[in-house]
């Protein structure tokens, strides 16, 4: 048969290495080859190329009346973001030509559009980028080959709005039954705006605990997943990682700053028009007999880390100013070690109903469901070495600065 004619058919791209394949961004050039290999000669109709990206999202709901269900109306919506085709092979007459047997490689490239999306995997959506060959033949059925790439869209970290601290506060009287326990107070500060994966966030919060029973502090990155179609939202929120601290008695202020690592989650997508994904730091009092007193800091995942000279350097500026104005002289030698990532979520955990170590709160804003995490195959920016958290020349015992809050 004409059909096992075709030994071998693929697409491959240039610059892939062994167990690895290239990661592209927005404006770059796309360029590899389609390789046909042929036990015998094979008349051949054409052979066409197309590139494609797109965004999709889906998801349905169901609306009940009384014990049934009265209806399931569906949402979705789709983008396209890259849409490229190419005639690699087609005969002058229109007819066919005849390929002699041997290997074949057709070369291919195009450019890709100067914005793109980051490649994402989520629960009711996605962003996809594939390139797929097709071969025609005459009285035969088409052949295929398809090749999935990655799209990895650049976040710089280093512009003023991502470098600038991030701060709050709020407060809540504590109440037992119908007695007023007196008020609780929370301000929390992170030196920035934008962080890499594999960073640390050192987390600093003053407490004003006036009540009359200690409270609980907790911090926890979370990631929001927003889908958008035909009007309607649909989040899923995970927490990425988390950490609790000491318990703080009546009449206790300070929270002393802990380490808090991000783990290798995908980047934050801001620019598209039917999903986002989001990041923010949320402090959290656990207040006995009261619903949690809860604060939310913005935060932005990027790709690329902060400049080893520059911005950096303003960086570890502001934040030793910060680190003054909070009135914290420098930070713990011996930070406490964030958890491991597997402790923050594991898969017992998401059957247990999509309980994770920073528990539901009464909160509905705050709702967190199973998580679902950006599948991100491969950055394309690694984040720097963390810096030593000791000293190198250290200052003396009797000029060592001391905790003006001790």
């Amino acid at each position: 048969m004409l059909f096992d004619k075709v030994k071998a058919f693929s697409v491959q791209l240039d610059g892939a290495t062994a167990g690895a394949e290239p990661v592209f961004s927005g404006g770059q050039a796309v360029a590899g080859r389609v390789l046909l290999e042929l036990a015998s000669a094979v008349r051949v109709g054409a052979l066409r190329l197309r590139a494609r990206g797109r965004a999709h999202v889906h998801w349905t709901e169901s609306r009940s009346a009384g014990s049934s269900t009265a209806y399931t109306q569906s949402y979705s919506e789709r983008v396209e973001v890259v849409s490229h085709r190419a005639t690699l092979l087609a005969p002058d007459t229109g007819e066919t030509t005849t390929l002699p047997p041997g290997r074949h490689e057709f070369l291919f490239s195009f450019q890709l559009p100067p914005n793109l999306v980051t490649s994402f995997e989520g629960k009711h959506g996605s962003v996809r980028y594939c390139i797929k060959a097709t071969l025609h033949r005459p009285w035969v059925p088409a052949r295929r080959a398809r090749k999935v790439f990655t799209v990895i869209e650049p976040v710089d970290i280093n512009t003023p709005a991502l470098l600038a601290p991030q701060a709050g506060a709020r407060e809540k009287v504590a109440r037992s039954w119908y007695c007023n326990r007196g008020l609780v107070s929370l301000s929390a500060k992170i030196d920035r705006k934008g962080y890499t994966p594999g960073e640390v966030i050192p987390v600093f919060a003053e407490i004003d605990n006036s009540s009359t029973r200690p409270v609980l502090p907790r911090a926890a990155v979370v990631q929001t997943q927003t889908f958008m179609a035909r009007g309607a939202r649909k989040q899923k929120r995970a927490v990425v990682a988390s950490l609790a601290g000491e318990p703080v008695g009546p009449g206790q202020r300070l929270w002393q700053g802990r380490a808090l690592r991000i783990p290798p989650v995908g980047p934050s997508i801001l620019h598209c028009r039917v999903l986002h994904v989001d990041y923010a730091l949320k402090v959290c009092v656990d207040i006995p007999g009261t619903s949690k007193l809860l604060l939310e800091l913005p935060l932005v995942i990027g790709t690329i880390p902060l400049h080893p000279f520059g911005s950096r350097s303003s960086s570890v500026g502001s934040h030793a100013s910060f680190l003054l104005d909070w009135r914290l002289g420098a930070l713990p030698e011996r930070p406490e070690a964030p958890p491991e990532y597997s402790e923050v979520v594991a898969d017992t955990e998401v059957a247990a109903l999509g309980q994770s170590p920073f528990p539901l709160p009464q909160d509905p804003e705050m709702s967190l469901e199973g998580p679902f995490f950006a599948y991100i195959q491969e950055f394309r920016y690694r984040p720097p070495p963390l810096y030593s958290e000791e000293d190198p020349n250290p200052p003396s015992g009797a000029m060592r600065p001391r905790c003006m809050t001790c």
